[in-house]
């Protein structure tokens, strides 16, 4: 059955949409989709057989990306038995999903939560495209990666899933009243005078877990490479070291260091909605916060499990040290209406490795 809409439909497209967009041929693979490929808002995209590696990062312009490749690439290695993408290094893997999308319908991507967790720099990219991770309404053609491992070699391989796209149609961001209606009713966030004047303010906690008080990692350098396929496989302490709580409660971010720390507050996202993790201020540069931006519907939600979840924060500072102070706000959780409830949420029996999480390193890593 074909997707149809009315007119005044609009939100993100739910999983069972997906799936519908696909077999109508707005999404194309060169292999079928694994069982758990489709997410309850989003489509986890896989790594081709071949990576290209680049002299620096680029958008097309009003040219195609294998043009581009063509220009700039080093050298290419095949992904079919697996290799190493080194730090430093900039990639490009075409994928196996490519696009053919309807007028109204436009994409978003953003790495999935391992590989942001895993400080994997990675965006797609799509032919005559001027921005990272979008794609615009009707887009015909192929998409790729971008990948650029900044602290941990990684090992990935055909088929590997380091990013994840969202459909959408039309404009169904909830404005300042919306947002504020909605906590009203299910309560986004256990603070209680919470900002959701522009998106569930976030701030990250410093002030310690349990009795280390323990307040996040720092990652080490010239450590082993990682598997991205491989869950539960290394040890903390061989990639991580924990940083604790300080009396001030502050914690002092150092130049071109990868962090992981957890928002003071426990945020959930109901059934009906998507949520993505946005800067609190762009114009604030010293630190990048949460390279995984999407909350799926359900994320830390009562009823599929949660009761309430911490987002975990990407935290890597820039040129010059910088003090985060306990509470302070980081970024912003902006929330947009689905089409339809998903079939299944965030948390349902899907293999979700976040729900119900406070602090917590990626699922490569022994707990």
């Amino acid at each position: 059955m074909a997707l149809s809409f009315a007119v005044e439909d609009k939100g993100i497209l739910p999983d069972r949409m997906i799936a519908v967009l696909a077999a109508d041929g707005g999404i194309l693979s060169e292999n079928r989709f694994v069982p758990d490929q489709i997410q309850p808002a989003s489509l986890d995209l896989r790594l081709g057989e071949v990576a290209y590696r680049v002299r620096a990062s680029f958008l097309p312009g009003r040219t195609t990306v294998a043009r581009r490749i063509d220009e700039l690439k080093l050298h290419e290695i095949s992904l079919t038995d697996g290799a190493v993408l080194e730090t430093g290094c900039v990639y490009i893997v075409p994928l196996l999903e490519s696009l053919a999308l309807p007028s109204g319908i436009s994409a978003a991507a953003n790495p999935k939560s391992s590989t942001g967790r895993l400080d994997v720099f990675t965006r797609v990219i799509a032919d005559e495209t001027r921005g990272f991770d979008r794609v615009e309404p009707g887009y015909h053609g192929p998409l790729y990666a971008e990948i650029s491992p900044r602290t941990f070699p990684v090992l990935v391989r055909e088929g590997s899933r380091l990013s994840q796209i969202r459909f959408r149609r039309g404009h169904a961001l909830l404005n300042a009243d919306s947002l504020r209606d909605l906590h009203a009713r299910e309560r986004l966030v256990d603070a209680d005078n919470a900002d959701v004047s522009e998106g569930v303010a976030v701030s990250v906690d410093l002030s310690g877990l349990g009795p280390g008080g323990l307040v996040g990692y720092r990652a080490k350098r010239h450590t082993g490479l990682i598997d991205v396929e491989r869950r539960g496989g290394y040890a903390v302490a061989d990639f991580w070291e924990p940083m604790h709580a300080r009396p001030d409660k502050s914690l002092i971010l150092d130049p071109n260091e990868f962090y992981i720390l957890a928002s003071k507050e426990a945020v959930q996202v109901p059934p009906d909605y998507a949520a993505e993790m946005v800067p609190f201020d762009p114009l604030v540069g010293e630190f990048r916060v949460h390279y995984a931006g999407f909350f799926d519907p359900g994320f830390g939600y009562a009823g599929a499990g949660g009761k309430g979840a911490r987002a975990v924060l990407e935290v890597r500072s820039r040129e010059v040290p910088f003090i985060l102070e306990h509470g302070q706000i980081v970024g912003r959780l902006i929330y947009e209406k689905m089409l339809a409830k998903p079939e299944k949420l965030y948390g349902q029996g899907i293999g979700s490795n976040y729900q119900a999480q406070s602090l917590k390193l990626s699922k490569h890593f022994k707990t």
